[in-house]
């Protein structure tokens, strides 16, 4: 007589099977899984995995879409948590979070940004929660705009921070910043370039008030 899963045997298998996916997608691309493989690593019949997602798209569109979820929630957290009224620090800590989260979450990390995959549109989850991670993260500039901090494109300035800031994470998975300045010095290094770069009329203005 087959066993009756309950809603928590349900989650349980479907969030392993999340798991062992981020992991096999970051390592070895889309091109790299099957779900044959994914179904062996969880010990279970080939056909197993297709009881809980229609194909290996579908695996690969939840994953990202939760990866991008939990990214979102800790920069929303970290903006929340900086002091009141000081958004230049709430944007370094918003860059700590995100530092924070790709080196606790490297294959996460991976999946959201380097897979050779486009955003599924279709998925109901995928392309809502990669809008929220792009939107929180370049409105970052925005606000500093808003408040006479900038005085560049905010758009340009917030894709740019962001450009860099990947750069950085990658460089630093790669192991390419051994000989280097630590990540904190070089991160805080180029947001204070660019912030002086992009401010100086702004804060001019800003004393004539």
């Amino acid at each position: 007589m087959p066993r009756y899963l309950t809603d928590k045997d349900i989650a349980d298998f479907r969030a392993e099977l999340c798991r062992i996916a981020t992991e096999r997608f970051a390592r070895f691309g889309y091109e790299g899984v099957t779900m044959r493989q994914l179904a062996e690593a969880l010990g279970c019949s080939p056909k197993t995995p297709y009881r809980y997602f229609k194909d290996k798209a579908d695996i690969l569109a939840t994953v990202r879409a939760q990866a991008f979820g939990k990214f979102s929630d800790a920069l929303e957290a970290a903006a929340a948590n900086a002091p009141p009224g000081d958004p230049i620090e709430r944007v370094r800590r918003v860059g700590e979070a995100y530092f924070r989260f790709a080196l606790k979450n490297p294959h996460a990390y991976r999946i959201m940004f380097d897979i050779d995959a486009p955003l599924d549109e279709s998925h109901p989850d995928l392309g809502p929660q990669a809008d929220r991670a792009a939107r929180y993260i370049t409105q970052q500039a925005e606000e500093l705009a808003r408040l006479g901090l900038i005085s560049v494109d905010p758009k340009l300035f917030g894709w740019s921070m962001w450009a860099a800031t990947h750069g950085l994470v990658m460089l630093q998975q790669a192991g390419m910043l051994q000989h280097a300045p630590d990540y904190r010095t070089l991160a805080e290094f180029h947001g204070a370039l660019m912030l002086k770069g992009a401010g100086g009329p702004a804060r001019k203005a800003g004393k004539k008030r």
